[in-house]
C-alpha cells in the first residue's frame, strides 16, 4: 500500500512537470533559456517525465520507471546546483531520493524485467 502511494505521488509530480514542459509554459521556457538548454531538450524531458509518470502507475513497470526517473533527476539536481537555485535543488533532491527509493524497493521486479536474478 505504501508503495502505491509513493508511486501515485511521484506520478502526479512527473506528469504535472512534464505536462508544463510539453505545454511550453512561460516559466519552463524561461528556465531552460536561463540554463542555456535548447528548447528541444525541454520537450524531450517533458516526454520522459510524462511517460515515466504513467509507467509509475503500472505495477509491472513502476520500479524500473522509478530508477530511470531517478537517473534523470541527477541532471536536474546538477542543473540547480550549477545555477545556485537552492530551493529547487532541495525539491529536485527529494524527488530523486523518492524515485530511487521506488527503484530500490522494486529491485527484484527490475531484475525480473531485464532477465537477471535478484541480489
Amino acid at each position: 500500500m505504501k508503495i502505491k502511494l509513493l508511486c501515485a505521488v511521484l506520478a502526479l509530480i512527473f506528469i504535472a512537470s512534464g505536462s508544463a514542459k510539453l505545454a511550453g509554459l512561460e516559466f519552463e521556457l524561461q528556465a531552460f533559456e536561463r540554463w542555456g538548454y535548447p528548447l528541444g531538450f525541454m520537450y524531450f524531458i517533458g516526454v520522459i517525465e510524462v511517460l515515466g509518470g504513467v509507467a509509475l502507475l503500472l505495477p509491472r513497470l513502476s520500479a524500473l520507471a522509478g530508477g530511470c526517473l531517478a537517473l534523470m533527476m541527477i541532471g536536474a539536481v546538477a542543473t540547480h546546483v550549477i545555477h545556485a537555485e537552492w530551493p529547487m535543488f532541495v525539491a529536485a533532491s527529494l524527488i530523486l531520493i523518492f524515485s530511487a527509493l521506488r527503484a530500490w524497493l522494486g529491485r527484484s521486479q527490475i531484475c525480473a524485467l531485464i532477465g537477471r536474478r535478484a541480489p
